[in-house]
């Protein structure tokens, strides 16, 4: 078995060789210390030039290249993102909305991210079943692309700078995938998908000529819309965008990932690329998993194009061991000739680098590889292969416990329903107004916690500290008018981190950030070990801050399947079964925040939706165990107990189902960037639990009036949602406020309780 470059292998087709290489989809673009993120924000902030800001980018992107090239991958990808890769796609191809026109350069570029003074940001969506988030392209229905890649092939050339042109590879999002994920600019004039994906063929074209003149030995064109469903409809459209940027002459690698490609898959492969490359391995703790080795076993791969092999997990921090040489001999075994061994996704989903880590602990870390060590992983598994004895492909693939959970049926359900139980819980005024939860993370808190975290501040002054911020927030509520309050969060430093930190099973790092979108990174923690609730997690806070006020004050709890989501799970069981496991910890607290006193529980789910599988077949095992999660968690609550949840950034109108099958009594969700798509969607369902729709983006700086906000309020009546009753509309922001400062949520909440006030005067 040889190792040899792209261009090798494409002049190599016969005989009984088989050709490895190895490239990673994707890196981590946040640099190793969070330089970017500290260099964004300082730009926002006015505190530095767009000229250092853009030495810093510069600079992260060569140290992630020059890292990849130092391990020994062969085919480098250009990535690196002031913001969002799809974001950059937009901006390439000059789809800005009418609305950004009057702007040019970097100052549209980051309006759509943010949003600017009478311009709302681009609705921000997960993209595909992951917790990174991306700008929703807007396509009107007549799309006029006005292309501009002055900038990408500038990034281009400073990676051949850095890698020599044999190793430095381009990657865009493809015109398929981007037309994908777009929406309507105008929902009365929706654009058609084959005439849009059309529209912005020949601007692919032009881009691609451009980089054949730069001598680049491929490009890699990212297609993950082929993991949908309904992938199989997509041949034509697929088809002819293909058939034209082949001619163009430079090699293309399609690349798929997040699941198998299913039915696409046996004309996918004929499409007129260089290269297909494949996730292997699906959702991390799954035991549907993907089924790209069942679909090789079953068609085989054409001789003429290289497999892009996505054997190492890159969605998972654990370390795949042996089982990404096997699949790789496997498939040699399978007689597949021309092999990339690759990440199965982009790298990005994982932290930087496990050497960073100084606390975790021993028995787990030599199990564990970041995307740094993923990289020697790949390379590992594609020298490895040739010592591994082949096996049938779908037997290499790593196997996953189910065990099934042993609960009885009646702690799944409520004591009553929730027509009857909604009289005893509490009674505001209409459209009451509240908060999602969170609010500002001072710096003056951040150093306090981290004096606190190095033994620089007693836990006494540390609890002060904390008490003395309860005390504002619930002040300046009461102040403002809110009919239920939150005490702020000051104590947690991510909504999911915090919990772990309180459960047996979970491990957590130092520097382990990922990016979640723009410059807001997370710690995911990770579960090694059975779940369990060591004691009390947020009593105490609830009880201070209850004891400020008159007015109720929620207690704030994460949902299990978001925890579970948002944390890099194990792997030798099922989600499913880690998912119950911490329902039950979560029903603990529930009950305790319930003899504490405390009549209104948030137990938010935003990733409710993150976990669904791509392949409809597969949806209702999920939303089955997810919402059986939720219940669990939840119903122990008494009947005069209001249960809140909290859905936000994700599409969620075709699960409405399952939303329903949560049985919260309030479902507050994100409305602001979305076009009230989600109340039309609601009020045509029929859904009769309380409602609080966003009515403001928390994602903008911009403080949006009370006028703006008695719009959106307003919405809720002309769609009829809960057929107009007013006291079952809640009013809030769309999502926690610990990203803004004090200066932007005090005067936004006040314009937002005035638009409410404003509001109920209407009769």
């Amino acid at each position: 078995m040889r190792i040899l470059r792209a261009a090798a292998i494409q002049e190599s087709q016969h005989g009984n060789y088989y050709y490895l290489n190895h490239w990673c989809v994707r890196f981590p673009r946040i640099g190793e210390k969070r330089e970017l993120k500290k260099a964004l924000e300082s730009y926002w902030k006015g505190g530095s030039s767009l000229e250092e800001l853009l030495t810093v980018s510069t600079e992260v992107e060569k140290a992630a290249w020059s890292l990849q090239a130092k391990q020994g991958v062969e085919l480098i990808g250009l990535d690196g993102t002031l913001y969002d890769q799809v974001l950059d796609t937009i901006f390439y191809l000059g789809l800005a909305p009418p609305r950004f026109q009057h702007l040019s350069g970097y100052e549209q570029y980051f309006a759509m991210a943010r949003g600017t003074k009478g311009a709302e940001a681009l609705d921000m969506s997960k993209f595909f079943d992951t917790n990174y988030h991306y700008l929703v392209p807007e396509l009107a229905a007549s799309v006029t692309p006005k292309p501009d890649f002055s900038t990408f092939i500038a990034k281009v050339k400073r990676g051949q700078e850095v890698l020599g042109k044999a190793q430095a590879v381009p990657m865009l999002i493809g015109p398929n995938t981007l037309v994908g994920l777009a929406k309507p600019a105008d929902a009365e004039a929706p654009f058609k998908r084959a005439e849009a994906v059309a529209a912005l063929v020949p601007a692919y074209e032009a881009v691609l000529k451009e980089l054949a003149g730069l001598g680049v030995p491929e490009v890699q064109l990212h297609e993950p819309i082929l993991t949908h469903s309904d992938a199989a409809s997509l041949k034509a459209d697929f088809e002819a965008t293909y058939k034209a940027l082949s001619a163009v002459g430079v090699l293309i690698n399609l690349v798929t990932y997040y699941d198998d490609i299913g039915d696409a898959y046996t004309w996918a492969v004929d499409l007129p690329v260089a290269a297909l490359s494949l996730d292997f391995l699906g959702v991390p703790g799954s035991v549907l998993g993907s089924d790209t080795a069942a679909l090789i076993e079953k068609h085989g791969f054409p001789e003429n194009k290289r497999l892009g092999a996505g054997v190492v997990d890159g969605r998972s921090v654990w370390a795949d061991g042996e089982s990404a040489p096997n699949l790789v001999a496997a498939l040699v075994g399978k007689g597949v000739k021309n092999i990339s061994v690759q990440s199965s996704v982009s790298l990005q989903h994982l932290p930087y680098d496990k050497d960073l880590e100084q606390e975790l602990p021993a028995e787990i870390v030599d199990r564990l590889a970041f995307a740094k060590q993923k990289l020697a992983e790949i390379v590992a598994a594609a020298k490895a292969a040739s010592g591994v004895k082949a096996v049938a492909l779908t037997s290499a693939l790593p196997s996953v416990g189910d065990p099934k959970e042993e609960v009885a049926e009646t702690l799944f359900n409520r004591a009553e329903v929730f027509a009857k139980r909604r009289g005893a819980q509490i009674q505001t005024v209409d459209f009451p107004t509240t908060s999602i939860g969170s609010f500002p993370q001072t710096a003056e808190l951040r150093r306090a916690r981290l004096q606190f975290k190095k033994g620089q501040l007693s836990a006494a002054d540390y609890e002060k500290v904390i008490n003395e911020y309860m005390q504002y927030a619930i002040r300046e509520q009461e102040r403002i008018g809110l009919d239920v309050l939150v005490h702020g969060e000051p104590e947690r430093t991510d909504m999911v981190e915090y919990f772990g930190v309180k459960l047996e099973g979970f491990a957590f790092t130092e520097a382990g950030w990922v990016q979640s979108y723009g410059s807001r990174y997370v710690r995911p923690p990770i579960i090694h070990g059975d779940v369990v609730r060591k004691g009390p997690m947020t009593i105490k806070e609830f009880e201070y801050a209850q004891s400020l006020t008159k007015l109720p004050v929620k207690g704030m709890l994460t949902g299990p399947v978001t925890i579970l989501n948002w944390s890099f799970p194990r792997k030798d069981i099922s989600r499913r079964a880690q998912a119950f496991q911490l329902a039950l910890a979560l029903r603990d607290e529930v009950a305790d925040l319930e003899k504490a006193g405390c009549r209104v529980i948030q137990v938010d789910e935003p990733a409710l939706r993150e976990g669904l599988p791509l392949k409809r077949a597969r949806w209702e095992s999920y939303l089955t165990w997810a919402v059986r999660a939720f219940r669990l968690s939840t119903v122990v609550a008494a009947p005069g107990t209001q249960i809140v949840t909290h859905l936000c950034y994700s599409e969620f109108a075709d699960i409405l189902h399952a939303i329903d099958g949560l049985d919260a009594d309030v479902l507050t969700i994100e409305n602001s960037r979305s076009g009230d798509e989600m109340l039309r969607a609601l009020a045509k369902y029929g859904y009769s639990r309380d409602i609080g729709a966003g009515v403001y983006d928390v994602h903008s700086p911009v403080v949006p009036t009370a006028e703006f906000m008695e719009g959106k309020i307003q919405t809720f009546l002309d769609v009829n949602l809960l057929k107009g009753d007013r006291k079952q509309l809640w009013v809030n922001p769309d999502c926690g406020l610990k990203t803004r400062e004090w200066s932007q949520v005090l005067p936004s909440l006040e314009n937002m309780v005035k638009a409410a006030a404003n509001a109920r005067a209407k009769k």
